[in-house]
C-alpha cells in the first residue's frame, strides 16, 4: 500500500489558483511537476493505525510505526477475530525479529510509491481535464480519458478508463482526492487475461495530519470482473489510516516496539 500516495506542496502555484481561466491540462502538469517533487522531499515517519476490510469481508487493524528499516505493525484485528494483548505483541515481536519481513515491508512500500509516481506522471496526458465547482478552499478538476493516449501498462490500462475528479485544497496548496469510476469494461490480452466491469469505482483521499504534513488516509477500490495483475491493491477493498503522530526520523524497529506496546492510539 502506498502510504505517502498524492503527499505533495506545490509552491510555483500561487498565482494559478487565482487564474482558473488558464489551460487545465497545463495547470494539472504544473501541479504534478510540483507533488512529485514534494513527496522525493519528505522524509518524515508516523505512527497510525491502519484499518483494511478486504474482498472477503474480513477487518484487518493494526497500529503501525515507520521506521527506516521498514514498518514494524502491532495486530489488533486478524480475520475479523480481535486478538489478546499477548497474542498483539507476540505477532509485533515475531517480526520484530524477522530482518525478512522488515525488508519486506520496505520493498513493498517503495513499490507503491515508485507505481503511484508512475500514474501521477501519467494524469496530465492520460486525461482531459476541465474545471468543476468551487467549494470554500477547495477547487476540483474533472477528468476523461484522453483518447490519443496509449496506456503503456495494465494498471495504466485501468486508470486510463477512468472517469472523475481531482480536488485540490487551494489554501494548503495540496492533492486533496481523487475519485473516478470504469467509464467502460477493461479487457487484459483481449479478454484471456481478465477483465474488469465497468462501473467500478474509486477513492483516495490524503489529510493534513500535522502542520505543514499531508499522508494518504482513505483508498477505497470496489472493482467486478477478474483480475489481476495489481500487486498494491486488491479489486475490492477499504482502508483507511489515523490517529497520525509524527515520530523520529531515525527510529529502530527496536524503538518502534517500545512505542506500539505505550498503545497510544485512539480508537
Amino acid at each position: 500500500m502506498t502510504l505517502k500516495f498524492w503527499v505533495a506542496a506545490m509552491a510555483l502555484w500561487v498565482g494559478c489558483f487565482a487564474q482558473t481561466g488558464s489551460d487545465p491540462n497545463e495547470w494539472v502538469r504544473n501541479a504534478i511537476r510540483n507533488e512529485l517533487r514534494a513527496e522525493q522531499q519528505d522524509t518524515s515517519h508516523w505512527k497510525f493505525r491502519l484499518r483494511n476490510q478486504k474482498a472477503d469481508g474480513n477487518l484487518e487493524v493494526d497500529d503501525v510505526v515507520e521506521t527506516p528499516q521498514g514498518d514494524l505493525k502491532r495486530p489488533l484485528i486478524v480475520n475479523g477475530r480481535r486478538l489478546s494483548p499477548k497474542e498483539s505483541d507476540d505477532r509485533m515481536e515475531k517480526m520484530l525479529h524477522d530482518a525478512h519481513a522488515l525488508e519486506k515491508s520496505l520493498k513493498d512500500k517503495n513499490d507503491d510509491t515508485a507505481r503511484s509516481q508512475q500514474l501521477l506522471k501519467m494524469l496530465p496526458d492520460a486525461f482531459l481535464f476541465r474545471y468543476g465547482e468551487r467549494n470554500g478552499d477547495l477547487l476540483e478538476l474533472k477528468f476523461s480519458p484522453n483518447p490519443k493516449f496509449k496506456p503503456p501498462t495494465h494498471e495504466a490500462q485501468v486508470f486510463h478508463a477512468m472517469v472523475g475528479s481531482i480536488w485540490f485544497n487551494t489554501k494548503e496548496r495540496r492533492l486533496q482526492e481523487i475519485s473516478g469510476h470504469l467509464s467502460h469494461e477493461v479487457k487484459f490480452g483481449e479478454g484471456v487475461l481478465g477483465h474488469l466491469d465497468p462501473g467500478g469505482d474509486f477513492d483516495v483521499k490524503q489529510a493534513e495530519v500535522a502542520p505543514g504534513f499531508w499522508e494518504l488516509t482513505i483508498l477505497n477500490v470496489n472493482m467486478k470482473g477478474k483480475a489481476l495483475f495489481f500487486k498494491t491493491i486488491d479489486v475490492q477493498q477499504k482502508m483507511s489510516r489515523s490517529a497520525f503522530s509524527k515520530i523520529a526520523d531515525d527510529g529502530s524497529p527496536q524503538q518502534a516496539a517500545a512505542i506500539l506496546k505505550q498503545g497510544s492510539f485512539s480508537k
